[in-house]
């Protein structure tokens, strides 16, 4: 190792402000759940004007980030992918685990717009996969031609997972949307589709449960249940208490 690489440092440039309260729930890749949407406040320097012109003509972009979620926590060399049913070890660097030897993730996420709010600059995002808070350390545009390769091999993650499952509301959960669906229109899409893709451990996949589980979208505790292999039954939707 050389001398100057040892030094080596990063400083956020930007934070998340997610939908995502707690990692339970959290999509496993970006893009699977379109309707989360939030913004990336810029930090410090990088909080200029300057810094993203001419951003808005791309319509994705990478955000390299840290997972503060779980920086603090070991690594190991030999992790279990939720791809492979939470029961198979491999190499960490063969997978995208958030317990690795530097806490760096990356996500593609759509830029849905640029905005200038005194001095301060904002982009809203969808797609993500981010915990609220995350630190942002780059910004890179998406370039489709170099960057999408539809014929690389991806070995155990070479296709989307396949969802079978549907979601339904009970008349408590379809009243509480109705009062929050003025400030917070598409929670029923985000509800649907984060469930959809079955964030109960990979070791439960196409299991019959009958545990009651909560997440945290926004500021509410959304509970739920299987009510079979096919299907999910949402029972309430409640404000978290600060």
């Amino acid at each position: 190792m050389t001398e100057n690489a040892s030094d080596i440092s990063l400083s956020p440039i930007g934070l998340v402000n997610s939908p995502y309260k707690e990692k339970f729930a959290i999509p496993r890749q970006p893009g699977l759940v379109s309707s989360a949407k939030g913004i990336v406040k810029l930090l410090g320097a990088v909080n200029n004007i300057d810094s993203v012109r001419e951003l808005e003509q791309f319509s994705h972009i990478w955000l390299l980030f840290i997972f503060h979620g779980t920086q603090k926590q070991s690594w190991k060399p030999l992790v279990r992918p939720p791809r492979l049913g939470g029961n198979k070890k491999i190499g960490v660097l063969a997978t995208r685990s958030t317990f690795r030897p530097n806490p760096i993730g990356m996500s593609v996420v759509k830029l849905d717009s640029i905005e200038i709010d005194n001095q301060d600059v904002i982009l809203h995002i969808s797609g993500m996969d981010l915990l609220d808070q995350t630190p942002i350390v780059d910004i890179k545009p998406y370039i489709p031609y170099s960057d999408s390769l539809p014929h690389a091999n991806a070995g155990f993650a070479q296709a989307e997972p396949q969802i079978n499952l549907t979601v339904a509301f009970s008349e408590q959960a379809q009243l509480a949307l109705t009062k929050l669906k003025k400030d917070l229109p598409e929670l029923s899409l985000l509800i649907k589709q984060v469930l959809a893709q079955d964030p109960r451990p990979a070791y439960k996949k196409n299991k019959n449960d009958d545990k009651i589980y909560g997440m945290n979208l926004y500021n509410l505790n959304i509970q739920w249940r299987m009510l079979n292999l096919e299907s999910i039954d949402v029972i309430n939707i409640s404000t978290i208490s600060d």
